[in-house]
């Protein structure tokens, strides 16, 4: 039994692991892009959008009479078998790569074909039956299908990582909810500044999670527009008028995704704007985030020498030399994935702003980018959730009497002592280290009962007539 078999390019002839169903030009990108040692098979949905978009075109050329019944139904089959998990191991080509996204194109077309040639009973690589470039790229060219793919995938990507943000923000909401009525000093500056409850400080982040979810469903609206149909640099070279109407309504039914065609071809063949706005939008949820683990490190920080308002679970021994250490592990690697995501977008941005004239040779190392940032954040999300907040403790007692201590009460009570006495009040309180509360009452300034009242969680942290 051979072990090779020979597939022939413009380039000459080129043995083949007979098993493979890839061909020569997947091979040939495989010798030529030894970058980051990852192939395009890490992506599953990019393998998937590839296999959707086959598929429709498939459809759409039988529909045109181009296709007939034999090929289009083996390359159905071929696409199907993917969508089932087969196969995906045979996408091999690595994630950077130079052609943008030949390499990636021609992968699909001949894992399909060669899958489409099984099922007719035909060996691999007998493209006289069914070829990848004849057959399975009928119409398309991969600058229409390469895009629309990155799309279609990112798409799925988006609609996973929206439920993971939701998770988390409601793992938010609910102990914006146990911790209501624990009261606290707000900060500004790293700075008493008044007083609020633990409740409400949790509520801003679910708060701040629930506005970026909105602003990624409105990226995901703008890469719904795709080019298919497009062919080379938009003009449709090499389609019936009526292919890119047909190819994107089989798309839009085989994949559930709300596709459009682009109005202009030529500009969206060539434009990456969706991309840099989905991007950015990442950018922007990877910052907030960032932002609130910078929180829980600080209030969790201690236990007994920091702020210790909060206690976050403990997942692991914290150091190979300190006994008993433990760290703010989950947080920390949220706040990775923030930094990888925000140099992630840097990327995208030179990509996006080196492409020239009709097309962006640089699609791949965006699409890799995008994915990278989409698929970490979801992580990293259900992480945050399930192995940090949802576990999250209040030390009451402690958060109570930092509120009695602090001079920042002192704010509560400028409407009913005056501004120049709670400036007294404050200054005495700092040099001698007494409270506030017990200086104003020494004064005389206010009845305990009135103290009493003023300083009640429900008046201290909201606003009230005087």
């Amino acid at each position: 039994m051979t072990t090779t078999r020979i597939e022939h390019d413009l380039l000459g002839d080129k043995e083949i692991p007979a098993e493979a169903y890839y061909g020569v030009h997947t091979l040939r990108a495989v010798e030529n892009f030894p970058i980051t040692g990852v192939s395009i098979s890490i992506y599953p949905d990019l393998i998937l959008a590839l296999a959707y978009i086959k598929h429709a075109a498939a459809l759409a050329n039988h529909d045109l009479g181009l296709l007939d019944d034999i090929k289009t139904t083996a390359i159905a089959k071929a696409c199907e078998q993917i969508y089932a998990g087969r196969c995906h191991d045979q996408f091999v080509v690595d994630v950077i790569q130079g052609g943008a996204g030949t390499s990636t194109n021609m992968n699909a077309n001949e894992v399909i074909a060669n899958l489409a040639l099984e099922s007719l009973g035909e060996p691999k690589g007998a493209y006289k039956v069914l070829h990848p470039n004849e057959h399975v790229n009928m119409s398309q060219s991969t600058n229409d299908v390469y895009p629309s793919a990155l799309k279609v995938a990112g798409y799925f990507g988006v609609m996973k990582l929206l439920t993971a943000m939701s998770v988390l923000r409601q793992s938010f909401e609910a102990k914006a909810e146990a911790f209501k009525d624990i009261l606290k000093m707000g900060r500004t500056q790293l700075q008493d500044a008044v007083p609020m409850t633990l409740g409400q400080e949790f509520s801003t982040y679910a708060v701040m999670l629930g506005e970026d979810e909105q602003r990624l469903r409105e990226a995901l609206s703008l890469i719904t527009e795709i080019n298919l149909g497009a062919t080379a640099i938009g003009t449709g070279i090499n389609t019936r008028p009526e292919y890119a109407a047909l190819v994107c309504k089989h798309l839009r039914e085989l994949t559930g995704v709300p596709v459009i065609t682009a109005p202009n071809l030529i500009e969206a063949t060539q434009d990456c704007g969706g991309f840099v706005q989905l991007s950015g939008v990442l950018k922007r949820i990877a910052v907030k985030l960032s932002k609130v683990c910078n929180d829980l490190r600080l209030l969790s920080s201690g236990p007994r020498a920091g702020f210790g308002e909060i206690n976050l679970p403990p997942m692991q021994a914290g150091s190979s030399i300190m006994p008993g250490k433990v760290n703010p592990v989950i947080p920390e690697v949220m706040n990775q994935v923030a930094f990888e995501v925000i140099g992630n977008d840097v990327t995208v941005t030179f990509a996006a702003e080196a492409g020239q004239l009709q097309l962006n040779a640089f699609e791949p190392i965006i699409a890799h980018s995008l994915y990278k940032s989409v698929n970490h954040l979801q992580n990293a999300c259900l992480t945050l959730a399930h192995k940090c907040v949802d576990g999250i403790t209040a030390n009451r007692d402690h958060l109570r009497r930092t509120v009695e201590n602090s001079i920042g009460i002192v704010t509560a009570l400028n409407p009913y002592i005056g501004y120049t006495n709670a400036t007294e009040i404050a200054q005495e309180a700092l040099v001698t280290g007494g409270s506030v509360y017990d200086l104003v009452l020494a004064k005389g300034l206010l009845s305990k009962e009135k103290l009493d009242d003023i300083l009640r969680p429900e008046v201290l942290t909201q606003p009230r007539l005087v």
